[in-house]
């Protein structure tokens, strides 16, 4: 049992693995939480990379949202319409899309969300685990002549490829809904290594949505992609969380990846997820991360009408 202390408040927390994770006690999640509470909540998040609070069943959509306020600015989703008409995010198993591949939330933008919160619904009797991966120890893990090279690459992220495609969906179903969530195609370019703005500490920024290497061809682009990646994926980088209906996890988004298993057939799993506004992410050398496409974003980037994504997500 470890604990994390600000100047009036201690959290109670268990070490939910080695390097990542932790499980918060005593806590009952909601908008009206003491600053004291928030800060140390924050500093256990920036150690532990990915927070668990069991029993908050309490919690709904508002109260997500007030609880979310707390620690930053919500953000809907770029192109994907939100549940509430503002940031409510929802993977609903049933309807389609499960995000069954490494990733980081929503990296084909320049600021991407700093943290994102999510709470769990509906649950199948088995499986529907999310795993999750520190990618400050995967970049520590680093022989000295990778972290050099990781420090000098820079990679282009986008949402223009199928993250989220749900293999038995009809041909029709999936171009649908990939045309939801391409309504709008972004790329953009980030350091392969960012420094985090707050704890200083070197991150692999990479995941799914990272397709290429800026400057390489594409054999080798790929070659160094998966290289990289290996590291972030390495069992003793990661941990498992075995959902209950009730639960909530806050995961850093600026020092984590992470994959929701697909192990549960037709059975229901329904989350939902709000993300905070992130930060303009800076490499080693001080570059800032820069959006490639479109030259032109839009204020609300790429929204669709939620019938149109409540079609594809029903077809097939």
């Amino acid at each position: 049992m470890t604990t994390a202390t600000t100047a009036l408040t201690q959290l109670r927390l268990t070490p939910a693995a080695g390097r990542i994770g932790a499980i918060v006690h005593d806590v009952t999640l909601g908008g009206d939480l003491s600053a004291e509470t928030v800060a140390a909540i924050e500093a256990a998040l920036y150690e532990h990379k990915v927070l668990f609070f069991r029993g908050q069943q309490h919690l709904d959509d508002a109260g997500h949202e007030a609880f979310a306020r707390l620690l930053g600015q919500p953000v809907g989703h770029p192109t994907v319409p939100s549940v509430d008409g503002r940031y409510i995010f929802e993977l609903d198993a049933t309807k389609g899309a499960r995000a069954n591949n490494w990733h980081t939330d929503v990296t084909f933008v320049p600021s991407y969300p700093k943290a994102s919160i999510l709470r769990a619904l509906e649950l199948p009797e088995a499986g529907g685990s999310t795993v999750w991966a520190n990618t400050v120890a995967a970049y520590q893990d680093l022989p000295a002549p990778l972290k050099t090279l990781a420090d000098s690459l820079r990679a282009v992220h986008t949402n223009d490829y199928d993250y989220a495609a749900r293999p038995d969906a009809s041909p029709e179903a999936a171009e649908l809904f990939r045309r939801v969530f391409v309504s709008t195609t972004f790329k953009t370019e980030h350091p392969v290594v960012r420094v985090h703005p707050v704890t200083g500490e070197k991150t692999l920024l990479l995941g799914g949505f990272a397709q290429r290497i800026a400057g390489l061809p594409t054999a080798d682009s790929q070659a160094l992609l998966a290289l990289f990646q290996r590291y972030v994926e390495r069992l003793e980088n990661t941990v498992r969380w075995d959902w209950q209906v009730g639960d909530v996890a806050i995961w850093d988004n600026r020092a984590t990846q992470h994959y929701a298993v697909n192990d549960y057939g037709d059975q229901p799993r329904l989350v939902r997820r709000i993300t905070l506004d992130g930060d303009l992410p800076v490499g080693v050398d001080g570059t800032a991360s820069r959006l490639l496409e479109p030259a032109d974003p839009p204020a609300v980037p790429g929204l669709v009408p939620a019938e149109q994504l409540e079609a594809a997500l029903h077809q097939g």
